[in-house]
């Protein structure tokens, strides 16, 4: 069986277990979250870039990087899901890109907040030297190497899938990210794996292992000792956002593991794609926007002082 008569056949397959199963109606969840994602995010970057103090703090700059990339994400997230929805006829290519996009995205957001703790981590422990080791100038650059960094390899695979294929203009069924990663060549699948789960790896154990310190040189400081301490309340409320940032990636190794196994039912396998691409990949992202604006001061006092500025200036114009 040809490349191509495999394409068609495993997308016609996914769109008619798509509509046996109604799945067509996590549309909805979607289409919510991603909403009251993309008003929240702007209100949270409109704060961040108007305010001169805080777009010189590395913290905020690595908030509204991670903002950013999420908006990217949600948008293409969306796009894909009504392009799947009305069953369009999407040019693989386009697909590609598309899938490049997306892992870019999600992979810029996993790296950004690994560099918040880091950057939370650095502040504690060398607090003299903290603006002279990560001045504005500097974590410019390195958001730069991070974008660069998170989209060298996917928008690779997709050129040199786009290369072994040949069939520029052949158009599909479905576009998913799993089905762009998962028909390609067993050695690639394996190093696909290799960069999902080691990437997922290092981030982790970095952010433990900052974790940990941190907790080791503030521990004589008091902050722990009360159960509901802001320090505690902090640690978890950040510890869940990173718990709902990486399971998405983990599940996606699994949906790529159940990809090329044969005696998995194709129906486990949309459910499992379905659920999270609507469900858990959004959580966080959603959830993201409200945390940082109730935990970070600086942006919800800045966030107050533009209402009130808006309010006074829509008075001004009434009288």
């Amino acid at each position: 069986m040809t490349s191509s008569v495999l394409v068609a056949n495993l997308t016609q397959e996914w769109v008619e277990s798509l509509q046996r199963w109604h799945l067509e109606f996590f549309f909805i969840p979607t289409t919510v979250i991603t909403l009251a994602t993309l008003l929240a995010n702007p209100v949270l970057l409109a704060c961040i870039f108007l305010s001169r103090a805080l777009r010189r703090e590395t913290r905020y700059l690595l908030v509204a990087n991670t903002l950013i990339a999420d908006m990217l994400f949600l948008i293409l997230n969306l796009a894909v899901m009504i392009c799947n929805a009305v069953s369009a006829q999407v040019p693989w290519i386009m697909c590609g890109l598309f899938t490049a996009v997306t892992v870019t995205a999600y992979c810029c957001t996993i790296l950004t907040i690994t560099l918040m703790v880091v950057d939370t981590y650095a502040a504690v422990r060398w607090p003299l030297r903290y603006h002279d080791l990560l001045p504005p100038a500097r974590i410019h650059r390195i958001l730069v190497g991070v974008w660069v960094l998170a989209a060298v390899y996917p928008f690779t695979l997709v050129i040199l899938m786009e290369v072994e294929r040949g069939y520029p203009h052949e158009k599909l069924s479905v576009c998913l990210v799993l089905v762009s990663l998962g028909l390609i060549q067993v050695q690639n699948v394996v190093a696909i794996h290799i960069y999902f789960f080691v990437a997922a790896l290092v981030c982790a154990l970095l952010i433990f292992y900052c974790y940990i310190r941190l907790y080791m040189v503030t521990r004589t400081h008091g902050i722990w000792q009360s159960r509901f301490s802001r320090a505690r309340v902090t640690l978890l409320a950040h510890g869940v956002l990173l718990l709902l940032y990486f399971t998405p990636g983990f599940v996606f190794t699994l949906e790529l593991f159940l990809f090329q196994r044969k005696d998995i039912s194709q129906d486990v396998r949309v459910w499992v794609s379905t659920v999270n691409m609507c469900i858990f990949m959004l959580l966080p992202r959603a959830f993201a926007p409200y945390l940082y604006g109730l935990r970070y001061r600086e942006i919800s006092d800045t966030l107050m002082q533009l209402l009130h500025r808006h309010l006074g200036l829509c008075q001004n114009t009434e009288s």
